[in-house]
């Protein structure tokens, strides 16, 4: 599928928290396993003044990451995370945020992923890395 139509599909079936945490979706690459998204956290999301809550960087690398599985994988119509983990090695504060996911390795069942969080000045603030369940379109027997 073209990648230009994969970015429409994600923007008019975003979920609707994508659209709370001021989230969008950037671009994808097939070929890389890749998407991108761009987030514009108000200070809504923080706890000590503007210093974004962990489970909202955790939420936002976990939809790049899923998302990146949608963009790669023909035929997944859903998964599941098996496990997160994040990493914070900066304070990630409110304004323009950029998370990128990627597809490490995939296989019929499981997926293997990454997530990295840049603020806007481009210093990586957050890791992740998730095990994922990919449940598939069912097949005609």
């Amino acid at each position: 599928m073209d990648e230009n139509l994969i970015l429409e599909r994600f923007r008019s079936h975003a979920p609707g928290f994508i659209t709370m945490l001021g989230g969008r979706f950037v671009a994808v690459d097939r070929a890389a396993k890749t998407c991108t998204m761009e987030f514009d956290i108000s200070r809504d999301f923080c706890h000590s003044g503007d210093v974004v809550q962990g489970g909202f960087i955790t939420a936002m690398l976990d939809a790049a990451m899923t998302h990146a599985v949608f963009a790669a994988e023909d035929g997944v119509v859903n998964l599941s995370s098996l496990e997160i983990k994040t990493n914070y090695l900066e304070a990630t504060r409110a304004g323009l945020l950029r998370a990128e996911g990627v597809v490490i390795k995939s296989g019929y069942k499981l997926a293997f992923l990454e997530g990295r969080l840049y603020d806007a000045q481009g210093v990586l603030t957050a890791t992740s890395s998730t095990v994922a369940k990919l449940i598939r379109a069912k097949t005609a027997s």
